[in-house]
Order: C-alpha cells, then sequence, then structure tokens
C-alpha cells in the first residue's frame, strides 16, 4: 500500500464515537421541569418565549420541525407556562335583542359571572309564571277591577240612557245583550218580540226601516262614546295588570341589576327584559284549558315554551372554573369547530333557530388565551383558514353559517365577540415557506417562527440533559432503572440517528421508543435493572421489524439475481452506494454503475435521465461530468467524446448527486482502460474542479456493501471510500468495526478525484509538469491520449 493510499485509511477509533461510561453520572432527581430542561432547542425555545410573551397584533408563531423533535409537545407547555400567570378571561353570553330580534346581543362578564346571570334569570322568569297570575287573581286586584268596572257601569249606564231617550222619539229602546247593544222597536210602548215582526204589514216594516236608520245616524255619536268608555274599560284593566304585574317583576329584578351595577350591558338587558314581560304580560296569565283538546293544549304549550326563549341566556363561554387563561388544542379544526356555528331546529323542512342555538368554536373558548392546531389539519379548509386569518386581522370574530343547503325560516346574524388570541401552528419548514412567500396575509399575522432542531451538540451539558431525561422518564413511567451501560448505548444510538459524532439527535420520539422496547427486553429477560444488553437487543429487534426488504436484497445478491462484484477488477466497472428508504428503517443498496466510451460529439449520455428514471439533482451531477472533462483535458482541443452511464438492474427512479464521483471514477477508467478493482465501493459527490463534496447516508451505505461483502466473502481487500467531510457522520456498527481491526475491511476518505481513482485503480492519477503533459502511463495521461485520439478521429471524419 503505498503512502497516498495509507493517508486516506480512517483509524479504527475515528469510525465511531463512543461514550465514556465512568464519566456519567447519574443523578437522582424528583422531577424535571417539562419547559425549563428542554433539550437542546435553544433557539426554538427562545422564540416560542418571545412569541408568547409579546402582546401586539400579528405576533402568532409558527412553530417549524420534524415530527418527533417535541415541537408540539413543548408549544403545549410553554404556552401553559404562561397561561398559568395571566389573568382569567371574561364570560361572553348571547342574549334575546328586543329591539332588533335578527341581532342577539354578546354581554361580556367576568369569570364566573355568566353562570349566576343565567340562573338567576331562569328563577326569575319561572317564578314570574308562577307570581303574575297569583297577583293577578289576588283580592287586591279584583277589588280594584272591581271599582274600575262600577265607574265604568255608571258612565255607561248614562250613555244608555241618553240612547234610549233619543230612540224613544223614533220608537226604539236599546238593550245589553249577548252581542252588544242592540236597537230593539216599540208598539204600544213595549217592546217588540221577533215573532211579532211576522205579523206586521209592508208599510209597518218600512216604516220601522226608516225610523231605525235615522236613529242610527242620530245615536252615531253616543254609540262612539260608548265604544270609547268600553276601550278605557280594556286599557284600565291592562293597565292594572300591568301595575300588579310590574311591582312583581320589579321585586325580583332590582336586586339582579343591582348585582351586575358595573355592567351596563347586563343593566340594559334587564331593563328591556322588564319591559317585554310587562308588553306580553297576557303570556303569564293561566287561560281556562278545561275544553281543549290534548292536541290544542300541545300546541299551546309548545308556542309557549316558544315565546319564553327569548328570555333564556345563552352562556356562551363559561370561564368559571379556569386558572389563569385557556390553552386549547384543536385537533379537527374544521369550520364549525373553530369558528362556532349556529344550530338550526328542523320543522317539516323548515329551519327555524334562536340565540340559544348558537354555539362556541375553539378560537371562542382559546379567547384571552392560547390556540394550537396543526398546519396541515387547518390547511385542508380553506374556510378554516380564511376564516381564522379574519378574525386575527380584525380582532373579532362573527358567526355564521356556510352552505346550509335547507330553506331556513328564521336566521339571526349574533353581534361579533372581540378576540384577544394567540395562535401557535405546528408544521413543517416546506409548509412555512409556501404560506410566507405565496399568503400575504400570513406574513402580517405570524411574524415569530420557532424552529426545531432535529439535532444538537454532543456536550457535557446535552449529555447531563439526557442522563437526566432518561432517569425521570423511567420514574414517571414506571420502568426499570438504567445503568451506565444502557445509557451509554442510548447516547450512542441517539449519535448514530444524527448521524455525526459530535451531535445527538433531537428527535426524542425515536429514543423514548428504545427507552420502552429495552424495558420490555429488560422485563422479558427477568432483569432488575436495564443494561447494555438489554438496549442493544432493543435496537437490534427494531431492526429485525423493518428490514425485511433489506434482507430480500442481500438474498438477491447472494444468488447472483443482483449482479455485483466484490473482488477481481473491470474496466469501466464500479460499485456504487445509495439509501433506500422503507419508512422506520433505511439501508445501503450497492449497485453496479458501467460506463462505454466511443467516438462521436454527443458528451455524456445518462441512461436514466433518457429514460427519464433520474431527477434533477442527479442529472445536475452528471452534467458536472462535463464540465469536469472539459477543464481538465480539453482546453487545447475540443471534447470529442460520447459515453453512456448507467446504474445497472435499477428499475425506480434514481436522485441525488452522491454517485457523482462513482460515475466519474467509471468514466476515467473506460476512457484509460485501467481496470477498477471490484473490491471498493465508492460514495461522494464531485464539482467540476475535482473536489470531492460530502454526501449522506454514509453510514447506511457503508453497513449496506458490507453486508454484501460478509455474504460473498471477507477478502481483506475489500472496503468502501467516502468523502473526507463524512468521517465525523460514522457511527458504524461494531461488526464492521471489528471487521477493520482484523484488517478485513477499509473505509478511505478522500479528498479530490486524483486520490480516489488511485486507491481504484493502484496507478497513481498524475500531475501536470511545467510543460503541461501529464507523467506517462498515469490516469490522466491515458485519459488525455484518448480524448486526443477521438479528437482526430472525429476531424479527420469532418
Amino acid at each position: 500500500m503505498n503512502v497516498l493510499i495509507k493517508s486516506c485509511v480512517v483509524p479504527v477509533e475515528q469510525l465511531k464515537s463512543n461514550i465514556d461510561e465512568g464519566q456519567l453520572k447519574l443523578k437522582k432527581i424528583e422531577r424535571i421541569d417539562s419547559h425549563k430542561d428542554i433539550i437542546g432547542q435553544e433557539r426554538a425555545m427562545k422564540a416560542l418565549e418571545f412569541g408568547v410573551s409579546i402582546k401586539r397584533k400579528g405576533y402568532n408563531i409558527f412553530v417549524t420541525g420534524l415530527t418527533g423533535t417535541g415541537r408540539n409537545t413543548y408549544s403545549y407547555e410553554i404556552a401553559k407556562e404562561y397561561a398559568k400567570n395571566r389573568n382569567k378571561p371574561n364570560d361572553w353570553c348571547y342574549v334575546f335583542n328586543f329591539k332588533k330580534p335578527e341581532n342577539p346581543k354578546a354581554i361580556k362578564l367576568l369569570p364566573g359571572e355568566g353562570s349566576i346571570l343565567k340562573k338567576k334569570v331562569e328563577n326569575i322568569i319561572e317564578k314570574l309564571k308562577v307570581d303574575i297570575p297569583k297577583a293577578v287573581s289576588s283580592r287586591e286586584y279584583d277589588d280594584r277591577k272591581n271599582v274600575i268596572y262600577h265607574q265604568y257601569k255608571k258612565k255607561s249606564e248614562d250613555v244608555i240612557n241618553e240612547l234610549n231617550d233619543l230612540a224613544e222619539g223614533y220608537g226604539f229602546i236599546f238593550k245589553q245583550t249577548d252581542k252588544g247593544l242592540v236597537s230593539i222597536p216599540l208598539i204600544d210602548g213595549k217592546p217588540v218580540k221577533e215573532s211579532e215582526l211576522d205579523n206586521l204589514s209592508e208599510e209597518e216594516i218600512d216604516e220601522l226601516r226608516e225610523n231605525s236608520s235615522e236613529l242610527s245616524m242620530e245615536a252615531m255619536t253616543l254609540i262612539k262614546k260608548l265604544r270609547g268608555l268600553e276601550e278605557q274599560l280594556s286599557n284600565r284593566i291592562k293597565q292594572l295588570k300591568e301595575k300588579i304585574a310590574f311591582d312583581v317583576i320589579d321585586f325580583y329584578i332590582n336586586p339582579l341589576i343591582d348585582e351586575f351595577e358595573e355592567n351596563k350591558d347586563v343593566e340594559q338587558f334587564l331593563t328591556e327584559l322588564e319591559d317585554d314581560v310587562i308588553k306580553n304580560i297576557e303570556e303569564f296569565l293561566h287561560e281556562e284549558e278545561d275544553e281543549d283538546t290534548l292536541q290544542k293544549l300541545l300546541a299551546k304549550k309548545k308556542a309557549s315554551d316558544d315565546f319564553f326563549i327569548r328570555y333564556e341566556v345563552n352562556l356562551f363561554i363559561d370561564n368559571s372554573d379556569k386558572s389563569g387563561s385557556p390553552v386549547v388544542r384543536e385537533s379537527n379544526p374544521n369550520y364549525y369547530n373553530l369558528l362556532g356555528k349556529i344550530e338550526y331546529l328542523n320543522e317539516r323542512g323548515i329551519l327555524k333557530t334562536d340565540h340559544t342555538r348558537i354555539k362556541p368554536g375553539t378560537i371562542h373558548e382559546a379567547n384571552g388565551g392560547f390556540l394550537i392546531v396543526q398546519a396541515k389539519d387547518i390547511l385542508q379548509s380553506q374556510y378554516s383558514w380564511d376564516g381564522l386569518k379574519r378574525a386575527l386581522t380584525t380582532g373579532e370574530t362573527k358567526i355564521e353559517n356556510i352552505n346550509k343547503g335547507s330553506v331556513v325560516a328564521e336566521t339571526i346574524k349574533p353581534e361579533a365577540i372581540p378576540i384577544d388570541l394567540k395562535v401557535l401552528i405546528i408544521g413543517d419548514y416546506y409548509t412555512y415557506q409556501l404560506l410566507y412567500v405565496y399568503d400575504e396575509e400570513f406574513k402580517k399575522l405570524f411574524k415569530i417562527r420557532a424552529d426545531f432542531d432535529i439535532e444538537m451538540d454532543k456536550n457535557e451539558e446535552n449529555i447531563s440533559k439526557i442522563v437526566s431525561f432518561i432517569t425521570h422518564k423511567c420514574k414517571e413511567e414506571g420502568l426499570k432503572e438504567f445503568d451506565k451501560t444502557a445509557i451509554a448505548r442510548i447516547l450512542e444510538y441517539s449519535s448514530r440517528l444524527a448521524s455525526d459524532q459530535r451531535k445527538l439527535t433531537s428527535k426524542f420520539n425515536e429514543i423514548v421508543e428504545i427507552i420502552y422496547e429495552a424495558d420490555a427486553w429488560a422485563e422479558t429477560e427477568d432483569k432488575k435493572i436495564v443494561t447494555f444488553e438489554s438496549v442493544e437487543r432493543a435496537i437490534r429487534e427494531k431492526n429485525y421489524r423493518n428490514n425485511k426488504y433489506e434482507e430480500k436484497l442481500q438474498e438477491m445478491f447472494s444468488d447472483g439475481t443482483i449482479l455485483i462484484d466484490t473482488s477481481g477488477s473491470k474496466v469501466g466497472e464500479i460499485n456504487g452506494l445509495a439509501v433506500m428508504d422503507s419508512g422506520q428503517y433505511s439501508f445501503g443498496r450497492p449497485n453496479k454503475i458501467t460506463t462505454s466510451t466511443f467516438v462521436g460529439k454527443d458528451g455524456i449520455i445518462n441512461i436514466e435521465r433518457e429514460v427519464e428514471q433520474s431527477g434533477s439533482i442527479h442529472d445536475k451531477g452528471v452534467l458536472i461530468l462535463c464540465g469536469y472533462l472539459g477543464e481538465r483535458y480539453a482546453k487545447n482541443k475540443p471534447l470529442s467524446l460520447t459515453a453512456s452511464i448507467t446504474f445497472e438492474q435499477s428499475y425506480d427512479g434514481i436522485d441525488g448527486d452522491s454517485a457523482s464521483s462513482t460515475e466519474l471514477y467509471s468514466l476515467l477508467s473506460s476512457l484509460s482502460e485501467v481496470p477498477i478493482n471490484q473490491a471498493i465501493a465508492v460514495t461522494g459527490s464531485v464539482n467540476q474542479k475535482g473536489m470531492i463534496q460530502p454526501i449522506g447516508g454514509a453510514n447506511e451505505k457503508i453497513e449496506g456493501y458490507f453486508r454484501v461483502c460478509k455474504e460473498k466473502g471477507l477478502t481483506g481487500d475489500q472496503g468502501v471510500i467516502i468523502p473526507h467531510q463524512n468521517v465525523v457522520n460514522l457511527m458504524l456498527d461494531d461488526e464492521i468495526i471489528e471487521a477493520v481491526k482484523e484488517g478485513k475491511f477499509t473505509i478511505y476518505a478522500v479528498k479530490t478525484i486524483d486520490e480516489g481513482i488511485e486507491i481504484l485503480t493502484g496507478v497513481p492519477s498524475g500531475k501536470k509538469d511545467e510543460k503541461g503533459n501529464y507523467p506517462v502511463g498515469s490516469i490522466n495521461y491515458l485519459v488525455q491520449n484518448k480524448l486526443d485520439r477521438y479528437a482526430n478521429i472525429n476531424k479527420d471524419f469532418e
């Protein structure tokens, strides 16, 4: 192994970052403050704290981050933390609008006063239903009514006497009957009976008719006077009822007005209620029902119930049992759940409603506090999203229905309620960017972004916090105690999830899963404490549950269904590495990449692109190869080349540029006709200057190729080339580390294409001398000669 190759070998100690168990300090803790001890999310927490504390319009919060980083839990916890130190929000009631019934009034009350007002108004109405009829049937009422009747009777008798004096001159007399006041003819000074009228002659009948007509004309003034007396009697009786009722109503209403004297809206409502009761006093009086049928009684009862609804208080929002301001999480923020609705009663296909059927949404329940919703949920309903923005913009919320779909006999427009609300929307970065760019109102309403990271620094402070987290979780959930070896393994697993030796993952849901499962395996093995072995088994078993597809691929590599060489050398062929993701499990899959080069001017043909199986990033990586070849080999001559590159036996879409260096190595091998060592697989991106760039999934790619090599037999020559920047990302499985120690497998880290091609071919890459020529026999020399020959051939053909 030459000096260059040796310098590229990654030492065993750099293949994984181990945790020193001796430095772990296990604390006995009673509790962890879920807000103050949030681990590794300082930036997000500062943004959340500022967002929930600032009391300015538009400073709502959009929380971004991946699932599992604690964004939901922490957002809820910090909102609760701030909410408990705030005042209770007000109660809200909807009441009947006696002046404009179609516009129910909204009344704001102090916390707890809403239920008091509702109950006391209900009690008053029920008492009035009993006491008003009692008062109207009392002896005092009868006595005063009799006085009025006597006064009327005397005056009406005087008028009737005047009428009779007038009627006597026309041969008539007036008498009071069931049908009212009627005139009766006189014959010989005596009233004529109906039977006697038949005995009169036509002349006598005509005379009576003429006299009756004249009498009617003359008596019109006195009859009007009599009717006026009747109307006066009716009004006096009604006034008497109202006076009696007013005293009863005043007895109940005045104390309630005094109780709410600071609230002018309540005072106005009670005053208008009192006036309405007096105006509709007859509704409170019992009528004779002896002869009514059951159907009539039921109809009367329903009509009565419908009438008395006007006096009900709709306790819209009741905050009597709250401590601090509310924190509401709406899991289904459709239009009505979020913004409230007006319910309708269906009567024979006709919809009817009233103020008692106005129902709140979570925006009202959270008023004065915090509302938390998921972005994906609220954005699925355009009406909900627009309604929320409208409420936040105007500072008030109007309750109105959409898509009624039936004939509406009665509709109402409730008075709007002002809102003082902080909204937290939880989503991902992509959704945030879309809204920020395409929704002009969004950036005005959600000025705070709290971004939860997926990783944190692997320092002493964060390690200590995770140790405390594990200890607290065990105590909180009643799990077995974890010893130092178990916690050290969890910390290693955390770095593996972060794919960085210097980092720990912030996706605590995955850590918690391993804690639960390790405890379960310890219970199965009848262990009193959880050790390294239990955690290791939990990780292995979790992988096993999800790696069926990987095992199926391994079988195809073993039986030769998928062609892959792990030994020997071939021209224009190389093993590339890709990552497959099956949901909870990701793994590496080796791919054979082949290149064919020949005379032409088409440049590099990406077969995947030609058949529309490659993504734009992969296409970009292939095009970069043309830039590299032109920069290095075609400064004095045109690049005359046709090359086709493909991933063999790949039938799915391909994207990413992590195979661009691999494709370039294969291309250089084909042009130089120097074979590539098939025992070494490659991953890494490359730029036009030949510099190797980092990629993702380094651990999975290395482990995927190692398993194939192990299945086919480890020879000691096998290994993987990775970008030198990815060394810090290595958190490899112990089995691979052991193989490296034993010299059965090697990890190389390279900075340039020249370094990589020397490792793959064993031939120096070659550097230009002062005259611009490459050393004879070097890779670059052979490639340059081949391209010059192609250029001359193309020139001869032209």
